[in-house]
């Protein structure tokens, strides 16, 4: 039976798929710069004869193809880059390059595929078709490297029908998976914003053009963009986390620097929120007797999970570790360049748990203090393995 294979494979490489995601952990790089952990990936997949070539300067592409007649082709992916954060956590593999950590589980899903990788590796005269491996870089940031590979011809050569991708969810214990089908993720856009009026002395502002002021009324004014004339039934965020306004106590400045994110699940309502910020900004800086430039970095569409696929996934999911360890999702309004991937071709992306009260595992992504449960990876290996073999028919 092909489920106790996979979960016999799994078990035999769990300890070395540790030993890979300590490994990564302990040596993030940040995005485009993956290059120790491309040739640690390379010689993974050297080792166990599986081809491979190279795309996106750092990205691997790996391929398995079973020994049984088929034309169907799968690509499991999974994101390499680290981000520019400090770790404070006190572990053995706690990272060693400062500023630089993996805190947000890249390093479980590039080990976790290396230990798919080998599992499908193993089962080639058990299945038909061909895996194609997507090891990618540069997730963390935009224009994301999941659109460079996909220019690159990474959904080509041979062609997928469906692509898989797993991500770590702190929120959910580990031993459990996540699915949602339909749109689920969002798109994100990156905003930034200058407001320019003319500075001078703070007891003398009728004879200054106040740009904090003008600043202050463009931010209020702009979440009406959200509450007034978006759908409320299309869910929409807009937050500034940035206001720079170089003055001091008693100097107005010349100018000041605002940026924030635009999120939402519509891309015609993106396109028409993007016009409506822009215009009500602009003018409010004219009204006021200043300007504004307002400069958008469109970033990556929502992501969408295609109905049938994540239904097979989810029921391969439920057989492979039992119903009551899989849960539903709800909208998730990150973002991830992995809904590249569901624009152009069927694609399920779903979460694996790794949070653990007691292991203390349950920070969220994008902290100095997360970290998982790496009893995840005892799953992490052999669900996708299994999705990849049952979706190919086997």
């Amino acid at each position: 039976m092909i489920k106790n294979k996979v979960q016999e494979l799994a078990a035999h490489i769990f300890n070395d798929v540790v030993g890979y995601r300590q490994h990564i952990h302990a040596n993030p790089e940040l995005s485009f710069k993956e290059f120790e952990t491309s040739l640690f990936i390379k010689d993974k997949l050297k080792k166990w004869g599986i081809e491979y070539t190279d795309c996106a300067n750092t990205g691997v592409v790996g391929l398995i193809k079973g020994n049984l007649p088929s034309d169907k082709v799968i690509a499991l992916r999974a994101d390499m880059d680290a981000l520019p954060i400090h770790e404070a956590n006190d572990k053995p593999y706690r990272s060693k390059n400062h500023g630089v950590m993996h805190a947000c589980g890249h390093d479980v899903h590039t080990s976790s595929l290396l230990g798919t990788a080998y599992i499908l590796n193993q089962l080639k005269d058990d299945f038909g078709g061909t895996v194609k491996l997507i090891f990618q870089p540069a997730e963390e940031l935009l224009p994301g490297g999941a659109s460079i590979m996909i220019k690159e011809g990474v959904l080509e050569n041979p062609k997928p029908q469906h692509i898989v991708g797993q991500h770590v969810m702190p929120l959910i214990d580990a031993g459990k998976v996540g699915f949602r089908s339909g749109i689920y993720m969002a798109s994100t856009d990156e905003l930034y914003v200058t407001v320019t009026g003319k500075g001078g002395h703070g007891a003398q502002p009728h004879q200054n053009i106040d740009p904090v002021l003008i600043a202050s009324h463009i931010i209020i004014a702009l979440q009406q963009v959200v509450s007034r004339n978006a759908d409320p039934r299309i869910p929409s965020v807009l937050s500034f986390g940035k206001v720079i306004a170089n003055g001091a106590t008693n100097i107005i400045p010349n100018e000041v620097k605002i940026e924030g994110t635009f999120r939402t699940l519509d891309e015609e309502w993106r396109d028409e929120a993007h016009k409506r910020m822009k215009k009500m900004a602009e003018g409010i800086a004219e009204s006021m007797g200043g300007s504004c430039n307002f400069d958008i970095h469109r970033g990556y569409p929502f992501l969408i999970n295609e109905e049938k696929l994540t239904a097979n996934a989810r029921a391969f999911a439920e057989e492979f570790l039992g119903k009551e360890n899989v849960v539903d999702l709800d909208i998730w309004m990150a973002a991830e360049d992995f809904s590249f991937y569901s624009q152009v071709t069927d694609a399920c992306f779903y979460r694996l748990g790794t949070g653990n009260a007691a292991k203390d595992t349950q920070y969220s992504v994008h902290t100095p203090r997360f970290d998982v449960d790496e009893d995840a990876l005892k799953i992490s290996t052999g669900l996708m393995a299994y999705i990849a073999l049952k979706q190919l028919g086997n």
